[in-house]
């Protein structure tokens, strides 16, 4: 199962349109958004795809945001969302929360912590967590996605260009 993986799109609906198709054509089964949606005409965006949500330091009016995301049939975990999807245990939150980031990862109760915040892709392995941050669709330079295959847990970072 190839999944993808996005994060920071505050609101940015040029980018995140750009993003999605990069999106049509790496052809993921499921897209984990690591937040700072920033407003909620970018989560019908992502129909093309069961799409988990959770919340970032700049999503504030979360309640219209779950709404969205409920309004278009995906998944709003608020600050922390914790899938399985195939053999894989998944936990996704955005890391302005510092202590839950650490936890999550610290637990090695995950195969994979997606995050965003920082506006900088990397992944690295602590344990048997797989750590990754796609990177973001506004203020990064250049904006990222990321592409995981779950059987690996390889990762391969995509550049998004306008």
């Amino acid at each position: 199962m190839r999944i993808a993986v996005v994060s920071d799109t505050h609101g940015r609906v040029g980018n995140t349109m750009a993003a999605i198709r990069r999106l049509v054509d790496e052809q993921p089964e499921v897209v984990l958004h690591c937040g700072d949606i920033g407003s909620p005409e970018v989560i019908p965006l992502f129909a093309g795809w069961p799409t988990h949500f959770v919340f970032g330091n700049v999503d504030h009016d979360r309640a219209v945001l779950r709404a969205a995301a409920e309004e278009a049939g995906q998944f709003c975990h608020g600050r922390f969302g914790e899938i399985e999807l195939g053999d894989r245990r998944i936990a996704l939150l955005h890391s302005d929360d510092h202590r839950a980031f650490r936890e999550a990862i610290d637990s090695q109760n995950y195969d994979l912590v997606c995050y965003g915040h920082t506006h900088e892709h990397e992944t690295h392995t602590e344990g048997r967590t797989v750590v990754l941050n796609p990177g973001a669709l506004y203020r990064a330079v250049p904006h990222t996605l990321a592409m995981v295959d779950l059987g690996s847990l390889d990762v391969r970072f995509v550049i998004v260009e306008g």
